[in-house]
């Protein structure tokens, strides 16, 4: 058999170039996980744990009670603002539980070295927590108001209490603010202290005694709301107004508990070593 003939005889036993590459390429294509996949995992992860959803339980039977108690109180005769006050009290003094829970679940369930290897880009990780734990802390306060609307609805229709829908768009948006910061904070301390004890009683404690120290020292009383964020942050709550050193005062006490703390864990999470245990 001729050279010629060998090599066309070959070429026809051998499969197209295509055929060869199509073959040989058994491993399908790796895409990056999406930010917005992250989030979505760590929104997850909140209501995967028996803690998180028992707080979670908590917050709606301790809303319930107030809402009960107010509207057995006085004929039911408050306004709507009184009900989003007092509906939305124990959510804002239980939601950074909630942040901090989200932020250690690594640690607390050890499973940071399974996530870090699916996604070893950890500050991404860190900064979808916060989204997701800011995230339900909206969800959360949309519910409560709504519940609060409807509690007022039904003792105006049913107690014969007058109607006084107070509240107003700045009251509305002055509370997600304190939201976000509530739910950033717990992050924060969560990622920090890597420790879901350890991170709860710091974030019930501190601001409390730092307060508490603050207001018993004689002059602190106008360094407070600068450096406080239960006082810089307490118009929020109530939707008071704020001028342009109430602002200020926000600013550098959010700076203090909530930039700080969440800069400090991010740092840490990227820099510390992980294992499985």
């Amino acid at each position: 058999m001729t050279t010629a003939s060998s090599n066309a005889l070959r070429q026809a036993q051998e499969p197209p170039v295509e055929t060869r590459t199509r073959r040989t390429r058994t491993t399908p294509d790796v895409r990056p996980l999406t930010f917005a996949t992250l989030t979505l995992v760590e929104w997850r992860k909140q209501l995967d744990t028996r803690a998180g959803r028992w707080l979670l339980a908590v917050i709606a039977i301790v809303t319930a009670g107030v809402l009960a108690v107010m509207v057995a109180v006085n004929g039911g005769n408050h306004s709507f603002s009184a009900f989003v006050v007092g509906t939305t009290t124990p959510m804002a003094m239980l939601l950074p539980i909630v942040g901090v829970l989200a932020a250690t679940s690594e640690w607390s369930q050890r499973t940071a070295l399974v996530t870090f290897t699916l996604e070893p880009r950890r500050t991404r990780v860190g900064l979808a927590k916060v989204v997701a734990a800011i995230g339900s802390g909206l969800a959360l306060l949309v519910v409560t108001v709504g519940l609060a609307a409807l509690a007022h609805l039904l003792v105006v229709a049913f107690r014969d209490a007058d109607p006084a829908w107070d509240v107003t768009a700045r009251a509305v948006l002055y509370l997600a603010l304190s939201v976000v910061l509530f739910m950033a904070q717990g992050v924060g301390f969560g990622l920090l202290l890597r420790s879901t004890p350890a991170a709860i009683v710091t974030l019930l404690l501190a601001p409390t005694l730092f307060g508490l120290v603050g207001g018993l020292v004689p002059g602190m009383a106008d360094v407070l709301p600068w450096i406080d964020l239960g006082t810089a942050g307490e118009p929020l709550l109530f939707g008071s107004a704020l001028d342009g050193e109430g602002w200020a005062q926000l600013g550098t006490a959010t700076l203090i508990w909530v930039v700080a703390p969440l800069a400090g864990g991010l740092w840490r999470v990227e820099r510390s070593e992980i294992s499985s245990s």
